[in-house]
């Protein structure tokens, strides 16, 4: 089983990039936590938000291997405790099939990408930088793991 996080958004600062590897890197292979990046559309004067989401959203369709789970990373998704990602994430490594993580642009996911969504996870009722979600995200699912495990990183 792997965790492909599909977000868009490229060349991160330096900050986010050493965040979401250090956790990331912390994850074992049976688990292991891949990042794919889709080039955001332009955004400015006269352009169209709802066709900037639909190209983004057609990208990170493209990204996702046949046969995965999709969850889409919404604010108005259902939240889920530490506790409780710790035993989907068991449930998705017995099973093995593919998880897959949709993180939008700055207007969010596009129509298409939550349809095809199997669920919405929201991280927190606030409204997160994408950049940090990546971090968030990585320490998350190492922390889950390491509930799982009993490592001594959550001691809840």
């Amino acid at each position: 089983m792997r965790i492909l996080l599909i977000a868009t958004g490229e060349r991160m600062p330096e900050w986010v990039q050493q965040g979401y590897q250090e956790y990331a890197k912390r994850l074992p292979p049976e688990c292991g936590l891949h990042l794919t990046e889709v080039t955001p559309s332009k955004r400015g004067k006269g352009a169209s938000v709802a066709r900037a989401m639909h190209d983004e959203g057609e990208r990170m369709l493209a990204a996702i291997p046949r046969g995965s789970r999709v969850i889409a990373l919404e604010v108005d998704g259902r939240p889920w405790r530490t506790e409780e990602l710790a035993q989907r994430l068991e449930e998705w490594m017995q099973n093995g099939s593919n998880i897959v993580l949709l993180v939008g642009g700055p207007d969010g996911l596009s129509p298409a990408c939550r349809a095809r969504a199997d669920e919405r996870w929201s991280l927190s009722p606030l409204t997160l930088p994408h950049p940090l979600v990546r971090i968030v995200l990585a320490e998350q699912l190492y922390r889950a793991w390491s509930i799982l495990k009993r490592h001594p990183y959550h001691r809840g």
